[in-house]
């Protein structure tokens, strides 16, 4: 398919700059203002790099595409993804300013113009790039060339600022695509492209970019149109095309789109990891069992060996975790148990791996692997850190046979806190988390915990609990996230723990089953609750009266760590001569509390 792209070349070159704040000036309407020098003379920048951007973009992915495709007046071809250099290149520059995760552009004033040469070859397709300035002269060069060549046809990007000549040119075409909703006349088939989200007929596909590497929105909405253009182009159906202009441009680098095999690949890996996780979800929410907790980090399991006077070493820890995995007919009351990193290295009292142990007994082995709670900046409040290599990880635990994980989010509930900037961040945090899980074939459980230990009424609960809920799964979808494959782990809805009129378990009930019902979406896998600091009896009295408000649209169970493991941690003692009546008392919370699923 022969397409000539009518838009201009830009060279992109990105000024990463230091982050001192000393040079930002404000003016007498608290405007702030740069003091910047190429030279770095006033404001350093400790990186520069060029890139071809514009409508060589557009190039890139239809020549790996196989289309023959070409940018009017640039001897411009692309060999094994790269531009050859020898190539002449006409192009306009533009400064791209990175500070931080931000960006701005400094750029001229006015759109160049692009100028027309008429194509030596047949041309399917003319494809109006974004970038094109469309004067008048262009719009009758244009015409003429249709004149002449009537199976010519036309697909166009239309910004949401269009002269009269591009609005023309809208109205002939036979494909647009639009920034946003597309106000014209839809003759043609229109795709949209919003921030997030592709629309394109009846079908959608929503879209993430976590913008590590500060590639622009133009790069971004460039990739997405010419991906679905090419593929459309090929004869892909509507629904693939999307799908592989979503994972192009997430998997895209400032200086390489993807090719349409690796594409395939990922498009295949997603859609088997889609059904595991969607299976496995379901599998881990099963009725009449729930999930153990059992990924204490090592300042909280320190904290439990240090009451009984129990040394903190690995052994201790494994010996400790063993007689909760190997209690006998453990998978008759759970699902799947939660592990701490160093437990997955450990093994039973047998010699085997505790992750195969739990997988040949029909038990889900998950991982903890969140990185604990750091402080804001100006705060007191926390936010969960671990994201920056959790994609690696999650990678290498998906290997070690691990099918979900769980990540943690802590409020406290004061005068003034949580903070509106703590419940988004925290949430944002979670959705970029649960949505690397989905990637790499792993079940997500979601843990926004609102902490027991404060002097709170049981409304005052409610409220924040609703309102932590509401942010988190407006970023779960603005993510992507699949919530059929996905777990929330909550609090209960109780009064805090220093509140002196304290919540009866039919007061808890009602309130938790409210809340979950007026701001859990009914798509959710499932819905698993912490005992989050309440005795062992009251966590168990509360579940039941949970379970009484339902049903619900999702299942609800337990995820208990301390709610099932203190009685048998105050039998063994740290010693194993007091192993098996440690499992005993184990074993009868477990009876306990899946006895309470029953309401």
């Amino acid at each position: 398919m022969n397409v000539l792209i009518i838009g201009n070349i830009l060279k992109d070159v990105y000024l990463r700059l230091d982050e001192q704040k000393n040079n930002f000036e404000l003016d007498d309407n608290d405007t702030p203002w740069l003091d910047l020098a190429f030279d770095g003379s006033s404001h350093r920048f400790f990186r520069r790099s060029s890139i071809y951007g514009g409508a060589t973009v557009t190039l890139d992915v239809l020549s790996r595409f196989g289309h023959n495709a070409s940018v009017i007046g640039a001897r411009l071809k692309f060999k094994d993804g790269e531009v050859d250099p020898n190539d002449q290149i006409p192009a306009g520059y533009r400064y791209i300013l990175c500070n931080g995760d931000k960006i701005t552009y400094l750029a001229p004033t006015e759109h160049e113009e692009t100028v027309w040469v008429n194509p030596t070859e047949p041309i399917d397709w003319l494809l109006i790039d974004r970038s094109a300035g469309i004067t008048k002269e262009l719009f009758d060069n244009l015409q003429n060339f249709l004149s002449m060549s009537s199976h010519t046809r036309i697909a166009m990007y239309a910004g949401k600022e269009m002269n009269e000549f591009a609005r023309e040119l809208a109205g002939r075409a036979d494909m647009i695509f639009s920034d946003g909703e597309y106000r014209g006349e839809k003759k043609a088939s229109v795709c949209e492209i919003y921030d997030g989200k592709i629309v394109l007929g009846e079908l959608s596909e929503k879209w993430h970019l976590n913008r590590t590497d500060l590639m622009t929105r133009l790069t971004i909405h460039s990739i997405i149109s010419a991906t679905i253009f090419a593929a459309l182009l090929n004869g892909q159906p509507v629904r693939e095309a999307l799908k592989f202009a979503r994972l192009n441009v997430e998997n895209s680098t400032l200086i390489s789109t993807v090719p349409p095999k690796k594409l395939k690949e990922l498009s295949e890996d997603h859609d088997d990891h889609e059904a595991d996780i969607a299976m496995i979800a379901a599998q881990m929410v099963a009725p009449k069992k729930g999930i153990l907790a059992a990924d204490e980090s090592g300042g909280s399991i320190e904290k439990k060996f240090a009451q009984l006077d129990i040394p903190d070493d690995e052994q201790h820890r494994r010996d400790y975790r063993n007689i909760f995995l190997s209690t006998s007919g453990l998978e008759k009351y759970v699902n799947g148990v939660i592990l701490f990193e160093e437990t997955t290295h450990q093994k039973t009292d047998d010699g085997e791996n505790f992750v195969s142990f739990l997988t040949s007994k029909g038990i889900i082995p998950g991982i903890k692997v969140d990185k604990g709670l750091e402080n804001f900046e100006d705060s007191e409040e926390k936010y969960t850190k671990g994201l920056d290599d959790l994609p690696k990880r999650l990678n290498e635990f998906y290997k070690q046979g691990l099918r979900f994980a769980k990540w943690r989010a802590a409020f406290e509930i004061t005068s003034d806190t949580p903070s509106e900037k703590a419940i988004i961040k925290n949430a944002e945090i979670l959705a970029q988390y649960a949505k690397d899980c989905q990637n790499a074939g792993i079940v997500p459980i979601v843990e926004p915990e609102v902490v027991h230990d404060g002097d709170y009424t049981i409304d005052k609960c409610a409220e924040v609990t609703g309102k932590i809920l509401n942010q988190l799964f407006v970023e779960l979808g603005n993510k992507n996230v699949r919530l059929e494959a996905c777990i929330l782990k909550c609090n209960m809805i109780l009064a805090g723990k220093k509140y002196p009129i304290q919540s009866t378990p039919e007061e808890v009930g009602r309130a938790t089953a409210g809340v979950l019902k007026a701001h859990v979406p009914e798509e959710l896998a499932g819905v698993v609750f912490l005992s989050g600091g309440q005795t062992v009896e009251q966590t168990t009295d509360n579940l039941r009266a949970v379970e009484k408000n339902g049903p619900f649209p999702w299942p609800v169970t337990f995820s208990f760590a301390r709610a099932l493991q203190d009685p048998a941690l105050f039998t063994w003692k740290g010693d194993n001569k007091n192993a098996d009546a440690a499992k005993a008392a184990f074993k009868e919370r477990l009876i306990a509390n899946t006895d309470a699923l029953e309401g």
